[in-house]
């Protein structure tokens, strides 16, 4: 990577967000205009949702085996092993199931976004749809963005459930804990603001792992190796977006909710 003047580099940061300013407000814009572009966002529902499922699964199954076994483990010094459930359920809830179901899906579409853009840059193919008179942002930016803000919520939801899933199945099987218990105590311990702010941060996190993806690959230059650098800055970035604003959004619920 060449050095560049702290100038040049200030003016750099500075036209990078303006261009993704731009292209966020343009693409949320289009979806109160017309034409709308229904298959193609039904098409990157299916790729995105359905073909994120089996990771998200994975990962939340085995989060939550990891927090019962590493929570019973502390709260046994306590005698507080019954508690396991209602630690499971909160981190699950609030944190770990939205930030982790972000950034596996950040890993497997916003760089599939960037590296499909950036092809389509590289090969003047967007060029050619400006040519026959369609918005490239209308026609491939704004169905992805609906898209992961979409599915990226019910994903969540269903990394949360399997989580405290495979929660109980390490507390009853491995720990001998009552099942009745573990998810009685799993329920009583969520409240209103708990499950506010775990389905709210996927909304966000949706729209920042599109709409980096899609300026990335938009703004692709440099053939081949280009696609491969577009790539890994849309992942870097947006996985770095992703923990910063679950920073700002838990900040922001406890200031309001108190927890």
């Amino acid at each position: 990577m060449p050095f560049v003047s702290p100038e040049v580099f200030a003016k750099q940061v500075v036209a990078s967000i303006q261009g993704y300013a731009i292209l966020s407000g343009r693409a949320v814009g289009n979806l109160f205009t017309r034409p709308r572009y229904w298959s193609d966002i039904y098409t990157q529902m299916d790729s995105i949702g359905v073909g994120s499922m089996p990771i998200v699964v994975l990962t939340g199954f085995f989060t939550g085996c990891v927090l019962a076994l590493q929570s019973a483990t502390s709260l046994e010094q306590f005698g507080a092993v019954g508690m396991t459930g209602n630690l499971v359920a909160l981190s699950m809830v609030k944190e770990l199931g939205p930030v982790l179901t972000g950034l596996m899906v950040s890993g497997r579409n916003a760089s599939g976004m960037a590296s499909e853009l950036g092809s389509m840059k590289v090969t003047e193919q967007i060029d050619a749809m400006r040519a026959l008179g369609t918005d490239p942002l209308r026609k491939l930016v704004t169905p992805r963005i609906s898209a992961t803000v979409f599915m990226l919520f019910f994903l969540t939801i269903l990394s949360d459930a399997v989580g405290i899933a495979g929660g109980a199945l390490v507390s009853v099987f491995l720990l001998g804990l009552n099942a009745s218990a573990y998810f009685h105590n799993s329920y009583r311990s969520l409240v209103y603001a708990d499950v506010v702010q775990g389905i709210t941060k996927p909304l966000f996190f949706g729209f920042i792992i599109a709409s980096v993806g899609c300026f990335y690959g938009m703004n692709t230059k440099g053939g081949t190796q280009g696609v491969g650098k577009a790539t890994t800055q849309a992942v870097v970035v947006s996985s770095v977006f992703i923990i910063v604003i679950d920073f700002l959004i838990s900040r922001t619920m406890i200031g309001i909710f108190g927890r």
